[in-house]
């Protein structure tokens, strides 16, 4: 993102002058109240919008000289609203394209889903759904990442991906993230904070504007806006977990 200004139509500015830099083979993440502008992050990743001011390139590309179908396909998303269809664990990975039984079973163990589905009484050939055999949460969650990743895009989006989900299987979710993110640009955007604790970045927007940005560590010692959230968090004794730091 190069000085970017984006407002919807009929609305002020949602964004004004932002510019972030999404470092390859790293996490991202991107942090904010309601109404910061994080959504309208990924819509213009996703190329839902085009930005009215400002760049978005990738390799020193502006992304508008991309083709929409060939630059969605170097994005792979996943967001809280996951779901899964009648039919195969294989064929819901896989997700009407025919993939060979390797690249389902990597796609898998990049989304820590393998071991579970290896557990079940068919394996991948498992049914699922309405009519078959129930996954928590967490399931479907690492079933929407391994259908994701099966594509082996150059840049995966979670968008409050382990907002509806338990800590357990939050922890297996944020176990797959790091996985991937050792080849592959990971941008995650966040509510609950105990998520991007370990992110190699933190954006904080605030008001359409990049407020403030760095790890953890470095964010919390500023004692700004992140230090903010991050005590607001209702999961977190505030002022205990920030002086063990």
């Amino acid at each position: 993102f190069d000085n970017v200004t984006f407002a919807y139509k009929g609305r002020g500015k949602v964004l004004e002058d932002v510019s972030i830099t999404f470092e390859k083979r790293k996490t991202t993440a991107i942090v904010g109240r309601s109404g910061s502008g994080k959504t309208t992050i990924i819509n213009l990743l996703l190329r839902l919008f085009d930005v009215d001011k400002g760049e978005i390139r990738i390799d020193g590309l502006n992304i508008k000289q991309y083709k929409s179908a060939s630059w969605l396909d170097k994005i792979g998303y996943v967001s809280q609203d996951t779901f899964v269809f009648n039919d195969t664990i294989k064929n819901n990975i896989a997700f009407g394209s025919q993939y060979p039984d390797e690249e389902v079973i990597r796609a898998s163990k990049y989304a820590n889903a393998h071991n579970f589905i290896t557990e079940l009484p068919d394996g991948y050939d498992t049914l699922v759904g309405d009519r078959g055999m129930k996954l928590s949460g967490g399931q479907r969650q690492r079933i929407a990442v391994a259908r994701a990743m099966i594509r082996d895009p150059e840049i995966l989006i979670f968008d409050e991906a382990t907002n509806a989900l338990d800590n357990i299987s939050e922890a297996a979710v944020q176990k797959a993230i790091e996985e991937i993110s050792k080849d592959h640009t990971v941008i995650v955007i966040a509510h609950r904070l105990s998520t991007i604790i370990n992110a190699d970045k933190i954006v904080v927007l605030g008001d359409g504007q990049v407020l403030e940005e760095g790890i953890h560590q470095e964010l919390i010692a500023k004692g700004g806006p992140y230090t903010e959230l991050y005590r607001s968090q209702p999961t977190f004794n505030g002022e205990h977990q920030i002086s063990r730091l």
